[in-house]
């Protein structure tokens, strides 16, 4: 299998992990030797619920029987994509009302950068050194790291980029812009934290120069620092919320929300604004209003912060010099990238998944699913400071 995984299916890196995958349960992924791993990941933060949750199963057997894809996204009234709309409304501010469902996070960016050209009728976006929204064309024009991009210009124009949370740079939005965007918390540039009232700073002067903010809430939404949506730590309500990973509870989905008078816009001149076949799929559906429930109506997001305290009171180590971030969206800052490495590799072998960030190579993620258990926590954070004695025993 791992042959003909390298010699059909097309790789995003040269050196994939490469396991072997049998099943997968709650907080545990098992390889075909029947192998348990703990998973800190969660998907790269998209199983809120962990594998396999029952109600989340429930809900997509139970559409199962009823239908499958029927109709392009908009045309036909499918109850499970009408329910999750309506379901995000009543639990966001009035000004975000409306939801355009997609199926993945990039393109709900997409999607949310088309809204801001076509309310505003100006070209310029501003974004922040070292974001990260998706891969997709748009989504890859508002990426903060060259690097990464390079290869694949020329790409959107009129993208200008400030950093995140230099209060100077706010002078880079202007009344030719039509949108800000920025990742609610920074995830790939280390999971980076708005400070000193950043996002309201940045709302005052989209408002005072007439451009949309759109809040990029792929990672830190659906209660992963244990409010439902990252914003709502920060004072800060974005003309456009972006969602998608953990949306889904292991699915995959993307959405992004705005007012009704905002989203309206996409409905004509021209029509079919925004279009998309499996969009809103009534599986999918299903299985995000299940989870949008279960996080809503548990004490699930009150846990993710009392989660949060076990991991840093557990994670200490001298060669942990920092654990940025919030709830459940954590990342442990070792000295060097080689140590990184080091420990993600040999915690695998230890049966304890982790991974890296994309543009912070000293990061180890650490983003496990919600319902991890505070003893699952304690069993994991062990592993990880085994490997880490044994890495400075041999550089001692």
């Amino acid at each position: 299998m791992a042959e003909d995984f390298l010699k059909y299916q097309a790789q995003t890196s040269p050196h994939p992990l490469a396991m072997k995958v049998s099943h997968a349960k709650g907080s545990y992924i098992y390889d075909v030797n029947n192998k348990a791993y703990l998973d800190f990941v969660a998907g790269v933060s998209a199983c809120t619920l962990g594998h396999g949750h029952p109600k989340v199963v429930a809900a997509i057997k139970e559409q199962l029987d009823q239908y499958l894809h029927v109709m392009v996204y908009g045309e036909y009234i499918q109850e499970p994509a009408v329910e999750l709309a309506k379901f995000l409304a009543k639990n966001l501010p009035n000004n975000l009302e409306k939801t355009y469902l997609t199926n993945s996070g990039t393109e709900a960016i997409e999607g949310a950068l088309k809204l801001a050209k076509r309310a505003t009728g100006r070209s310029g976006i501003v974004s922040a050194k070292n974001a990260y929204h998706g891969n997709t064309m748009g989504s890859m024009s508002v990426m903060g790291y060259e690097e990464r991009k390079r290869a694949f210009r020329p790409l959107l124009p009129d993208v200008s980029f400030m950093e995140f949370n230099n209060e100077e740079d706010l002078s880079k939005i202007t009344k030719k812009t039509a949108g800000v965007i920025l990742e609610t918390i920074q995830g790939g540039a280390g999971f980076i934290e708005p400070k000193n009232h950043y996002l309201e700073k940045v709302r005052e002067r989209c408002d005072k120069v007439g451009a949309l903010l759109i809040l990029d809430e792929i990672q830190p939404g659906i209660g992963r620092t244990g409010k439902l949506f990252g914003f709502e730590h920060y004072n800060c309500v974005p003309d456009i919320l972006v969602t998608g990973k953990g949306l889904g509870g292991g699915m995959p989905i993307g959405a992004f929300t705005a007012s009704g008078k905002l989203m309206d816009l996409l409905q004509d001149k021209p029509k079919l604004g925004h279009i998309t076949t499996f969009g809103g799929h009534p599986v999918i559906a299903a299985a995000a209003l299940a989870t949008l429930k279960e996080v809503t109506k548990s004490d699930l997001m009150a846990q993710t912060l009392e989660k949060e305290q076990l991991f840093r009171k557990h994670l200490a180590h001298p060669l942990i010099l920092d654990i940025r971030g919030k709830g459940l969206m954590l990342a442990a800052i070792t000295p060097s990238a080689d140590i990184t490495n080091q420990v993600i590799l040999a915690c695998q072998d230890e049966g304890l998944i982790l991974f890296w960030l994309l543009f912070e190579p000293k990061a180890i993620r650490i983003t496990p699913p919600l319902t991890i258990t505070k003893e699952e926590i304690i069993k994991g954070c062990q592993i990880i400071l085994k490997v880490l004695d044994e890495i400075q025993e041999k550089h001692s």
